[in-house]
């Protein structure tokens, strides 16, 4: 019988010391779970922010990028006057190359004109006042039927115009019973060196 109570003992301290054992276990977990959480939720938080520092640098680097090249284009927009072949013509002959450029951008872009009414060397216009002797004006007060494309179109290329001109005002008009299609009311100055 000593031999079963010393057993009991025996085995009641393995089960004490084994309880022991799983309670610091327990108590291990239990401060580490919160950490390992963490860990986790911090790789996560790095992880999104990392990807998110990569689509703004990205964005970054697009509006470097495009800031340069519209420096640059704004560089290259110093457009040359227009300048004729020969000398000495009155400021319909000289403009005439240029209007016909204008024309042939309408046209290109499928626009309809109502009505075109020229003015040249108009008495308000700077150039006219300050430096007559230099340059020939005529500003073109332009009624046009468009759509929103193709105004748009037009307006592109007429940025893209080699030579100098001024787009003095515009006013659009929706028609009343097709909103898609524009009245437009156009003012344009051209200008060409004497």
């Amino acid at each position: 019988m000593k031999e079963f109570e010393l057993f009991v003992k025996k085995f009641k301290s393995i089960i004490l010391i084994l309880l022991l054992i799983l309670f610091a276990f327990g108590a291990i977990i239990k401060q580490i779970v919160p950490v390992v959480t963490d860990i986790i939720n911090t790789q996560k938080e790095y992880t999104s922010a990392v990807t998110s520092l990569a689509d703004k640098e990205r964005t970054r680097d697009n509006l470097k990028a495009k800031t340069e090249a519209a420096e640059a284009e704004n560089k290259n927009a110093i457009k040359a006057f227009y300048k004729p072949i020969e000398q000495g013509l009155d400021t319909e002959s000289v403009i005439a190359n240029e209007f016909a450029e204008i024309l042939t951008l309408i046209r290109s872009n499928s626009i309809k004109t109502r009505s075109i009414k020229y003015d040249y060397d108009p008495k308000d216009d700077n150039f006219v006042k300050n430096v007559p002797d230099k340059y020939n004006v005529a500003k073109l007060d332009i009624e046009m039927i468009s759509n929103y494309k193709q105004f748009e179109s037009f307006l592109k290329e007429l940025y893209k115009h080699e030579h100098f001109l001024d787009i003095a005002s515009f006013e659009i008009l929706p028609y009343e019973k097709d909103k898609k299609i524009l009245l437009i009311t156009f003012q344009l100055k051209l200008y060409a060196q004497k």
